[in-house]
Parts: C-alpha cells; sequence; structure tokens
C-alpha cells in the first residue's frame, strides 16, 4: 500500500469513531425542524432567543437594502463599514469597557487575543479546563513559560505565580522583562461552573500578572442585564482582557474583546486574525447592534431564561437526576458511562427532545452527560415536555437512582 493509500485508510479509520450531525430544516427557536420532525431545542446556546428575532431579522434586511451583503476587504483596509464601528462602541458601552474589537468568531478572538500579546519568552498561566480556542491561542503563541493549574484551584494557581515570580525577573532575549498572563473561561461550558474571578483578580493584583477571561457563556447570562462576569462580580477595569462571543446568547455570530483603549489599539493594529481576515457581514453586523439595543433596553429576557434554567434543575433533581455544579442555566445531566450517553441522547430524540450527549474528548472519559440548554424562547409547557421525556427514558434505560 502506498503513501497516499494509507492516509486515506486513516481518514477512514477515523470517520468511522465518529456521529452524524444533525441538520436543522428551521431557524432556531424553542423547537428545531429535523429531518422533517419537530423537536424541542434543547442543546442550543441561543440563550436569549435572539436567532430568530423579529427584530434582528428586520435590522438585517434594513442594512442589506442600504450597505448590501458583504465588505469587499479586510477590515484594515477598506472593509470596515460604518456599522463595524457603531456595533463596537455599544458593545464597549453596554460592558462598561473603554474600548471594543470585533472579529468573525469566538475562536478567533481568544487566538488573536493571546497570540498577540504574548511572545515566546512571556507566561502563561490556565486554567487545566479552559476552552479547546484557549489551548490553541496558547500554543499558536508558542509561549515556552506555561502553567496549569487545577480547576478553580486558588492555592495552585498562587503556587504558580510563585514559581513565575522567579521567572518573571529573568529579561528576555530583547532586553525586557517577561509578562505573565492568567487566562480563565469564565462559565465552564461543559459544567455550568463560574470561575473565581475575584480571588483571580487578587492574586494577580499580588503577584503583578495579567488576567484575560473567555465570557463566551456568560454574555447575556450573567451580570445585569447580561453584561458578563466581569459585571457579575463588579470587577469593572480589574481584568485587563474581557473575551466574549456574540454567536451564543447575541444569537448571530462574530466575537470581540474589550478592554483599555490603548490595548484594544493594540489589537487593531497587530492582531493577524483582524488584519487577515474579513470583518463581520452587514447583514450580522446590524443584527447584532439591534441585539445589543434590546438588552439595554431591559432585563425580560436574561431573567426568564435564569427562571427557566431553575425550573429544570429543580425539576430534574425531584426526579433523582445529578446536575452536577452548574451555577448557570447550563444544566448537565450527567451520566457517566458513554454509551449510556449516547444510548439517551438518541431515545430522546425519538420522543422529539433534540439534546446531545456530551463525552470524550469533550469531557473526561466516566463523566459523560447530556447537557441541557434552556432558553429564553422556551415557555413552561416545552420544559414540561422536555422533563417528561428525560424521566421516561431514564426509567426506560434505568438510569435514575
Amino acid at each position: 500500500m502506498g503513501h497516499i493509500e494509507r492516509f486515506y485508510t486513516k481518514v477512514q479509520e477515523v470517520i468511522r469513531t465518529g456521529k452524524p450531525i444533525a441538520t436543522a430544516e428551521s431557524g432556531q427557536g424553542a423547537y428545531l425542524t429535523i429531518n422533517g420532525e419537530r423537536k424541542l431545542n434543547l442543546c442550543s446556546n441561543n440563550y436569549l432567543g435572539f436567532a430568530s428575532d423579529p427584530r434582528l431579522k428586520e435590522a438585517a434586511k434594513k442594512a442589506i437594502d442600504k450597505y448590501g451583503v458583504g465588505t469587499g476587504s479586510v477590515r484594515a483596509l477598506s472593509g470596515t463599514n460604518t456599522l463595524h464601528i457603531e456595533l463596537e462602541e455599544r458593545l464597549a458601552q453596554f460592558k462598561k469597557a473603554e474600548g471594543a474589537i470585533v472579529l468573525t468568531g469566538g475562536y478567533m478572538a481568544n487566538l488573536a487575543s493571546i497570540q498577540t500579546i504574548i511572545s515566546k519568552e512571556d507566561i502563561v498561566i490556565s486554567d487545566e479546563l479552559n476552552h479547546a480556542s484557549i489551548i490553541d491561542a496558547i500554543r499558536l503563541s508558542a509561549v515556552k513559560n506555561k502553567l496549569i493549574y487545577k480547576h478553580k484551584d486558588m492555592a495552585d494557581l498562587e503556587n504558580k505565580l510563585k514559581q513565575v515570580q522567579e521567572w518573571q525577573g529573568i529579561p528576555k532575549s530583547n532586553g525586557e522583562l517577561p509578562f505573565a498572563l492568567i487566562i480563565t473561561d469564565g462559565v465552564f461550558s461543559m459544567d455550568g461552573d463560574l470561575a473565581p474571578l475575584p480571588k483571580i483578580v487578587d492574586l494577580a493584583h499580588k503577584y503583578q500578572a495579567l488576567t484575560m477571561v473567555d465570557d463566551a457563556h456568560g454574555e447575556g447570562v450573567l451580570g445585569e442585564s447580561g453584561r458578563g462576569i466581569v459585571d457579575h462580580f463588579g470587577l469593572h477595569g480589574q481584568v485587563d482582557i474581557e473575551v466574549g462571543t456574540l454567536s451564543k446568547a447575541f444569537g448571530v455570530m462574530g466575537g470581540f474583546m474589550t478592554g483599555r483603549k490603548e490595548l484594544i489599539e493594540l489589537y487593531r493594529q497587530k492582531a493577524r486574525q483582524f488584519l487577515f481576515s474579513n470583518g463581520l457581514s452587514v447583514p450580522d453586523t446590524a443584527a447584532l447592534i439591534e441585539a445589543v439595543k434590546i438588552m439595554q433596553e431591559s432585563d425580560e429576557r436574561v431573567k426568564k431564561l435564569w427562571k427557566n434554567g431553575d425550573y429544570l434543575k429543580e425539576r430534574f433533581k425531584a426526579l433523582g437526576f445529578d446536575c452536577g455544579e452548574s451555577e448557570t442555566p447550563i444544566t448537565p445531566v450527567m451520566l457517566g458511562a458513554e454509551d449510556l450517553a449516547v444510548e439517551f441522547s438518541a431515545r430522546l430524540m425519538s420522543e422529539g427532545v433534540f439534546a446531545t450527549s456530551i463525552k470524550f474528548p469533550m469531557v473526561p472519559k466516566g463523566t459523560a452527560r447530556i447537557r441541557v440548554m434552556p432558553s429564553a424562547a422556551h415557555e413552561r409547557k416545552d420544559l414540561d415536555f422536555g422533563i417528561a421525556a428525560f424521566e421516561k427514558v431514564a426509567k426506560g434505560l434505568h438510569a435514575l437512582k
């Protein structure tokens, strides 16, 4: 067998272990149409129901009539539209930050936020359960001095910072002293637990480290009107870099960073993900502006999201399900065995509920689960339908305690 044939044989071996991706035939909302059938949607990150909101759709349509669809170039050349500037200004105001910069995805924002400011001779200290995009960003920076601290373990983080103090005193090849950056998710997406951000900030101040939080699952969920984890803990101005996504609670696509004006300007001038990639399309940007406006007008949707999440947890726990350590509307139903989680998800689908299994490598082996994602788009009757399906499937699989 030749080298090319061996390569494609290996490809076939890998894809056999994968699973087909469900295709939605409708807009995102409380329900989805899949294979022509209506399914209760309990696995979307559409926290506030914006993905199919009439106001966002109308804003996108009007923008297309005025500006067209594409931007025609990268942001640094002719591709910055007046809508991009308005969105960044509104996001900075909403986040109570000095400045904001928008990219095409939260993944891209994490890559840019780390790679742009961290050199090979700087230092990174990262929570062991941080998102894959953070892990990839650290790899992309090629930083040699990287430490991983145990999940949310502040004693371990402090031990790592003590170790780093010695490194911070050794000049880099250019004669400058290295920077240290602590990186954490705000809300950990697999379990729904929060980073202990106040303690992280205290330790960063004590040991002179920069701080970065990826708040992908906190935007639109935590804080006043969904301003995020920094607002939730009242830490405005004390976290150097906030990264957020615009594809979850904001309902569209994109990612952004907020921070001091000079730092945001540095990203605007030096971030490769900004300089060498087109910005958001015209309709995406217009829809996002409308989403921010709605969030600034009222916290009604955020309150409904939390009400739905609390109700789910209460009912699930009453039935005997283990919902882990979640502190947010993210509601994991812990099952343990991977085969059980896969079969559980399949049976839910046959009962009219779309809720996918989460298993290794997304979570450690032995901690497989169904991650249930409520939305402000759900009504109580929708949740009751889903809960009844979970109970029926669990009893059929003997999965309740």
